[in-house]
């Protein structure tokens, strides 16, 4: 009787622990419901990430992700066809624990961090937990927990949200959840590849 006591608590908790995390947009979906108005300027100000594709590209798009967010690998992996079109600063967050929030700082620690965000994915896939915490300082701890609650000023409530600007009409997108790349593409006004 005990063991099943515990199940249940253990289940309940990795599903809240998963409401942070979002597979794929809600139909319509585009904007922050609540909070600032979506600013690419302030993103571009105040979040501390690292970058995916050519520094020199003129289109950025700024993606906020939890280490532990199983949709946030899917989009990393969505993205990677992408960067020589685009450039990605991906934005470390603690939704999802206290563990997310020392991997970003680990990520943003690293010396390389798109190898670092390889091996940490590659981790995850064979249930190895990620990057250790090892690498992350106090000062890159509180830049996770800064970029979270940019997250939430900006009225987001869940992981991934990509932010940036369409490579055609300039407007501003905003994309909560997982897409496959030809979507992600599309949504950015990039060429599917």
């Amino acid at each position: 009787m005990m063991r099943r006591r515990l199940v249940l608590p253990v289940a309940a908790a990795a599903l809240l622990a998963l409401a942070g995390c979002k597979d794929a947009p809600a139909p319509g979906a585009g904007s922050a419901s609540g909070g600032a108005p979506v600013s690419v300027e302030a993103i571009a100000a105040e979040a501390q990430g690292f970058n995916l594709g050519s520094t020199m590209s003129v289109r950025t798009a700024y993606v906020f992700f939890d280490p532990q967010c199983p949709h946030c690998a899917a989009l990393w992996m969505a993205a990677q066809p992408l960067r020589a079109q685009s450039r990605f600063v991906w934005i470390p967050v603690g939704v999802l624990g206290e563990k997310s929030v020392h991997q970003g700082a680990a990520l943003l620690a690293a010396t390389d961090p798109v190898a670092a965000m390889d091996q940490h994915e590659v981790s995850l896939r064979e249930k190895g937990g990620g990057i250790g915490p090892r690498a992350g300082t106090e000062q890159q701890q509180e830049a996770v927990k800064r970029n979270g609650a940019l997250l939430t000023r900006l009225g987001f409530g869940s992981v991934p949200v990509v932010v940036g600007r369409h490579a055609q009409t300039g407007e501003v997108v905003t994309i909560e959840g997982a897409l496959p790349t030809p979507a992600l593409a599309q949504r950015l006004g990039l060429s599917a590849p």
